[in-house]
């Protein structure tokens, strides 16, 4: 699948549609729990009667009872504040109201009432009876209602929660959007006298077997038996087991002969019904998959590995928000297209950020074959007695809900040491410190996630900003940076990373054979201050480059799958619409998933390099190979060279292809490539194509060339002025100058005018056509642009700020454009009008990010235009000689803004030229 477009109104739009047709009017009208599914179930998601309680004197005046007509409707489950609920956040407390009726069908049964998920403490009452009271606000949890249930009869049903903030409570990130109140779906279902609590499936790929842990509420006054039908790709499986008096588990195993293992190509699942004393019926799935930790073939670098392979880990931080719905999705197909985007670019994991994902989104993941790491989600006070049972609390029961999704292979416990600092004074001043007997907390939340799940790999800390680890399955590290710093903090990284190192670990412990991975990277964070909305890809780019250099660390993951409030770093929009990147534009064919590609090669963390016109320069080039497939032993490289001078034409030279040696999991520097640089002033780009047997091309990769040259174009002459120094300009918004004049912007309303001085000597009659040339693009008067950036922004907790408020923001090239229509005037005469279509930023932008100033700021950075022509008549042209200048003016018809890019900045090598072709 191609990386697509998917916009969420229109999702939005067509999902109400369709359950209108279906006659459903309810959102998520599917079982949340696909791995847990009993068949008698009733949705309650939708309409319900809803008022805020501000004062908390709900109770006092008796809404429990069910008989106060409550003033509002929210739509449930959508968090109160999102759009999607209907309902402003207007308090800490809110009351819903539903009127129920459980069928007759269900008189043999227990009726239950579940909530997938409640923030904060949620209490429930049927027609004025205190059903139960739950604190938390990521699991799920259930009531039973069976002895309060008036068959066949309209009962009312009273939630009050109340989401008051309290220091100790996971918060995680949800100031981009509260979690308040239900978020997950609610509903009704009917289990058997005996039911299953829980039903656990531990695959053993070794020995072909799975073994099953069933899960009983409490200890059995009877035995029970327990049935399961497996259903496989062969014939059906079918189990019998006994849960003996007195026993609240039991665990046995069940042989999968000839298994069809779960991987990211064929994630195949063993579906499951399970019966229990013939009465309660659940229906699950597993996949039969491995994580473990197991060198990279050819090394002694620990790496992940799935089913025993080693699995280079190209991931997202996918911090699962809805702009309309918060942590709530509008529909099941809006969860399956958001894993669908990430393997549209060739990524094989996200990490689901400081949040417990929603189980149907898991289900996605497991369904369509995407590695998953789940975070616990933090709080943001101090980790006291509260804080930390309640993240005791809440990991057990993550581990519980999600144990049986394939796709998860990690648990995140902390993140950044978020929570996790403690108030303490020293010398008389008040700071926080990570305390010795925090850290050893944290290393026994680390054993109790062992304890609860010894199938996947535990991180005690995704550690950053000075915290280090202690006890970790996983060397994992953040770091933000330049594109043009990752070189040396790799180099430094994998120099101190081995067994028995202290390096990113707290004092007393020390790293183990654990694999090492980078677990949030990207720019964002890597310029002072942030980056605000900026292209990403240049940098994105270099850092990839210089991962694929150092194989010791076995994988990245990027921050971030979509943007989300103020942060303008993902892969998406907010709303999921695409980004450009360019990169297609630059070599054809290529996208995001060539760098992300197993067989991939890189020429170093340099991508664009200032040489000398006419010289041979060497090209490195290293090899990657991450994966186990056989292409032969030897593959093709292609090379190509295409360039642009400075009047705008171009060629290619420079083409051929060498063999390269090839084997399975083969990291190795490859002999430089020798190629010739054009003798003319320009810009030259590098195409690399590498391709199997079949010529089939497995990736594809590129490197920039800035060419200075004094040598001149035959049979041209070029008549030039730096873009600065136009000589007349009048903005109705703005005027202003980036790098020293490389770049110039004129805002609103406006023009520029160029002078161009022309020497006695050139001859009108002996050029054969003349023309004006220029970069040029749309100018948007951006915030950065128009006030001072307050820097005291508390981005965790939710500060919203502009997408261009940033110093070093530039809006990265978008699905929404800025368009402007200019004329062009030579020496007073309309000679063109044309439509500048946008004020692009992407990679194409080469030579705006090449000529940025290694101090952590950003100027613009991946800003270009359009190379604009405008013919010069001869008449034109005589008069021009005669007078000894060309006069030009570029002028905004409406109020779109003009820039204009010297030869060192935007796309194309070239200032603002008359140009003279003899």
């Amino acid at each position: 699948m191609n990386q697509s477009c998917f916009c969420l109104l229109s999702l939005v739009s067509l999902f109400l549609l369709i359950t209108k047709m279906n006659g459903q009017n309810i959102p998520l009208p599917e079982h949340p729990r696909p791995d847990f599914e009993r068949p008698a179930w009733k949705n309650l998601n939708g309409q319900w009667a809803f008022a805020f309680d501000a004062d908390n004197s709900g109770i006092d005046q008796g809404w429990q009872e069910g008989k106060t007509d409550f003033p509002l409707e929210i739509t449930v489950p959508f968090p109160w504040g999102s759009k999607l609920s209907g309902q402003e956040d207007k308090a800490d407390i809110a009351w819903y109201q539903k009127s129920i009726s459980v069928p007759s069908k269900w008189k043999d049964e227990r009726t239950f009432l579940t909530i997938g998920a409640s923030d904060w403490e949620t209490s429930v009452w049927l027609d004025g009876q205190l059903i139960g009271i739950h604190q938390g606000g990521y699991v799920p949890f259930s009531f039973e209602l069976t002895k309060h249930v008036r068959y066949d009869e309209i009962q009312q049903l009273v939630i009050k929660v109340d989401d008051a903030r309290r220091t100790f409570t996971l918060y995680g990130k949800q100031g981009y959007g509260n979690a308040r109140g239900i978020w997950q779906t609610i509903y009704l279902e009917a289990r058997g006298k005996q039911y299953l609590e829980a039903l656990h499936f531990t695959p053993d790929i070794d020995h072909n077997k799975v073994t099953v842990t069933a899960y009983l509420p409490e200890k059995t006054q009877s035995d029970l038996t327990l049935q399961l039908d497996i259903s496989t790709n062969a014939n059906p499986i079918k189990h019998q087991a006994m849960i003996q008096k007195g026993k609240q588990k039991a665990k046995f195993q069940i042989d999968i002969p000839n298994p069809r293992l779960w991987n990211l190509e064929d994630p195949f699942l063993y579906e499951v019904k399970a019966t229990l004393d013939g009465k309660d019926e659940v229906k699950s799935y597993f996949g039969m998959r491995k994580i473990s930790v197991t060198p990279l073939p050819g090394t002694d670098f620990p790496y992940i590995a799935l089913n025993g392979q080693p699995i280079y880990l190209q991931m997202a931080l996918d911090q699962s928000y809805h702009p309309e719905g918060f942590y709530t999705f509008p529909s099941d197909q809006f969860l399956q297209e958001e894993i669908m985007r990430s393997k549209s670019i060739g990524l094989n994991g996200i990490r689901t950020h400081i949040k417990v994902e929603v189980p149907r989104k898991l289900y996605w993941a497991d369904k369509l074959g995407l590695l998953v790491m789940e975070d616990l989600p933090n709080s943001w006070g101090e980790p006291d007695e509260d804080m930390q049972a309640e993240s005791e609390y809440t990991l057990r029961q993550m581990i519980k809900r999600d144990y049986n999704h394939p796709s998860i292979f990690s648990w995140v416990v902390f993140n950044e040491t978020w929570g996790l600092r403690t108030n303490v004074v020293v010398d008389g001043k008040e700071e926080r410190q990570y305390l010795p007997e925090t850290q050893d907390w944290v290393a026994s939340m680390y054993y109790l996630a062992k304890s609860l799940d010894q199938t996947r790999l535990v991180e005690d800390n995704s550690i950053c900003c000075g915290a280090g680890h202690t006890e970790t399955d996983i060397n994992s590290w953040h770091v933000y940076l330049p594109g043009w710093e990752w070189e040396s903090y790799l180099q430094n990284l994998t120099e101190n990373t081995y067994e028995g190192s202290e390096f990113n670990y707290e004092d007393g412990f020390r790293q183990g054979p654990e694999p090492n991975f980078n677990s949030e990277c990207g720019n964002v964070w890597g310029y002072e201050g942030s980056t605000g909305d900026v292209d990403w890809s240049y940098d994105y780019h270099r850092m990839i480059n210089t991962f694929r250099k150092y194989p010791k660390v076995g994988g990245w993951l990027y921050t971030e799958h979509h943007d989300v409030i103020n942060e303008w770093n993902g892969y998406w929009r907010f709303d999921r619409t695409e980004k450009q990147t360019g990169l297609g534009e630059i070599v054809r064919g290529m996208s995001l998933k060539d760098l992300h590609a197993p067989v991939f090669v890189s020429t170093g963390n340099e991508i664009c390099k200032t040489v000398r016109g006419g010289p041979t320069v060497s090209v490195p080039l290293y090899l990657s190979v991450m994966t186990e497939q056989d292409y032969g032993p030897e593959l093709t490289l292609s090379y190509e060279l295409t360039s642009m001078n400075y009047v705008g034409e171009t060629e290619k030279s420079n083409r051929g292809s060498i063999i390269i040696p090839y084997r399975a999991w083969m990291q190795k520097t490859l002999d430089p490539l020798s190629i010739r640089i054009p003798e003319f002033s320009g810009l030259a780009t590098l195409q690399l194509r590498v391709l199997d047997a079949g010529d089939k091309v497995l990736s594809r990769n590129f490197m920039h060339f800035e060419i200075t040259s004094d040598t001149p174009l035959p049979n041209v002459r070029v008549l030039s002025v730096p873009a600065k120094d136009f000589t007349d300009a009048s903005w109705s918004q703005k005027q202003w100058n980036v790098r020293e004049g490389r770049k110039i912007n004129g805002a609103g309303k406006g023009f520029f005018e160029y002078t161009i001085k022309i020497p006695k000597k050139v001859k009108a009659n002996k050029a054969k056509f003349a023309f004006f040339q220029v970069e040029v693009s749309a100018k948007e008067l951006f915030v950065k642009d128009q006030q001072t950036f307050d820097k005291d922004q508390d981005y965790m907790k939710g500060s919203k700020v502009a997408p261009s408020s940033n110093p070093n923001s530039y809006p990265m090239t978008d699905a929404t454009f800025f368009p402007s229509e200019i004329e062009v005037s030579v020496n007073g005469v309309r000679t063109k009008t044309t439509v500048l279509s946008d004020d692009p930023a992407d990679h194409r932008g080469v030579l705006s990010w090449h000529h940025q100033l290694k101090n952590r700021k950003l100027e613009e950075a991946g800003s270009y235009g359009y190379l604009l022509n405008v013919p010069i008549d001869k008449r034109t042209l005589k008069a021009a000689i005669k007078a000894g200048q060309l006069k030009v003016n570029i002028r905004t018809i409406g109020e779109g803004g003009i820039a204009v890019y010297g030869k060192e900045f935007g796309r194309y090598p070239l200032d603002p030229s008359l140009v003279l072709k003899f």
